[in-house]
């Protein structure tokens, strides 16, 4: 069964608002391959060079093993330096000053990050203060950063986020309870080392939630109004790879297949998005985030389906592509039913996979809605959704979230 869009008060987008001029810029050397963390510190030194590194990580990616990996092959490169695992899944403002200053007293040359986006981002404000010292929140927004920065390599634990490859770090606010973002290209990474490997044993619920991260990012950077021709081109690659890939990936986190395309889908879904943007999806699940701690891909996984159909009527013929590159049955289909279908899939997708509804996240009250709408509503990205989104817009689809609509 179908899932109708939303249609009333709908404005369909022109192909004239479409981003007929955009630059494409990637300073990030990618490499990529199962294994490959254990040569992080021969590709630091290629690239980074310097002789002191400050290793950034989580508890829980220490307890598995794979920093002390790339710590001993940070070594036997030659460099020395010092640990910072202060790292929360939402990255607060206050742990990157720590960082920052830690960087500092080191004299940190390079940056090194293992884990997920919260520890890739923490690591990108840490070379920026590093740098230029201050507080995170001095630096919040676009193009605040005076230049470049210490240099960050970033070695990806998760299939999500794309941090290894975006010029954005994501932070909490702790005294404003909000999502803060600082972007500018020298916050990209310099280095990328892409090892599916790091994903292998993941809980099934994370693999979901990061995959879904990933797939919201490839579907937004589609959609969105700074789309471009070679944002579309990734985004549309990442989707054909993620889609069938995520409930492998969940269902069996040994299939090696599913979960090198989970991570090549990821890493091309965060380019995409990074030089065109995403939408209402994130504009919602930052105001969540930073409310009430979610997970940040946990968020995103939450508003998909119902964002999709509130933006499916503004451009039909793209949201039918999505369809069609998720191998859904569309051909032949009129492009709004394309779309619908999709919409379908994607609430199938994230019930077979656990992703929990609204109502059932911890802490989640209706009566924040109204400043949740406010804090969407005043996110940098809402301009950029594919269809007009108001207050009170950002209100029902919080309000049709928690009802299950």
């Amino acid at each position: 069964m179908s899932i109708p869009l939303a249609s009333s008060g709908v404005h369909r987008r022109e192909e004239a608002e479409m981003c007929d001029m955009f630059g494409f810029h990637l300073p990030t050397r990618v490499e990529v391959g199962n294994g490959l963390r254990r040569a992080t510190g021969r590709l630091a030194r290629e690239v980074a060079g310097g002789d002191r590194v400050l290793l950034v990580t989580d508890p829980g990616v220490r307890a598995t093993g794979l920093a002390d990996e790339v710590w001993s092959s940070l070594r036997e490169a030659g460099y020395d330096g010092d640990w910072f695992d202060l790292v929360a899944p939402n990255p607060r403002d206050h742990d990157c000053e720590a960082g920052g200053e830690r960087a500092r007293r080191l004299g940190a040359d390079v940056i090194v990050a293992v884990g997920g986006g919260s520890v890739l981002d923490t690591a990108k404000a840490i070379g920026l203060l590093r740098t230029y010292g201050g507080r995170i929140r001095d630096y919040e927004g676009r193009g605040r950063v005076p230049g470049e920065v210490a240099p960050v390599v970033a070695v990806p634990t998760t299939a999500g986020t794309g941090s290894e490859v975006t010029r954005s770090a994501v932070i909490t606010d702790t005294a404003r309870h909000i999502k803060m973002t600082v972007k500018d290209i020298a916050l990209a990474p310099k280095l990328a080392v892409v090892d599916p490997e790091c994903t292998y044993a993941l809980p099934a619920g994370v693999t979901a939630a990061t995959g879904m991260d990933a797939l919201v990012h490839a579907i937004e950077a589609y959609t969105c109004r700074l789309a471009n021709p070679l944002s579309d081109l990734l985004a549309l690659g990442a989707v054909r790879l993620i889609f069938p890939a995520l409930s492998l990936a969940v269902g069996d986190g040994s299939d090696r297949g599913a979960r090198y395309d989970m991570m090549v889908g990821s890493l091309m879904a965060g380019i995409a998005f990074s030089h065109a943007d995403v939408g209402a999806v994130h504009c919602m699940a930052e105001a969540l985030s930073g409310m009430y701690d979610t997970p940040h891909g946990v968020a995103n996984s939450l508003f998909l389906p119902v964002v999709t159909a509130f933006n499916a009527p503004a451009d039909p013929d793209r949201h039918a592509a999505l369809a069609a590159a998720c191998g859904l049955p569309v051909t032949g289909l009129p492009a709004v039913e394309a779309a619908s279908l999709l919409v379908t899939e994607l609430v199938r997708l994230a019930g077979a996979i656990g992703i929990p509804a609204l109502a059932e996240v911890p802490g989640v009250n209706p009566r924040d809605f109204e400043h949740l709408a406010e804090s969407a509503w005043q996110n940098g990205s809402t301009p950029s959704n594919c269809r007009r989104v108001g207050k009170e817009d950002y209100l029902r689809l919080f309000e049709n979230s928690y009802g299950g609509a």
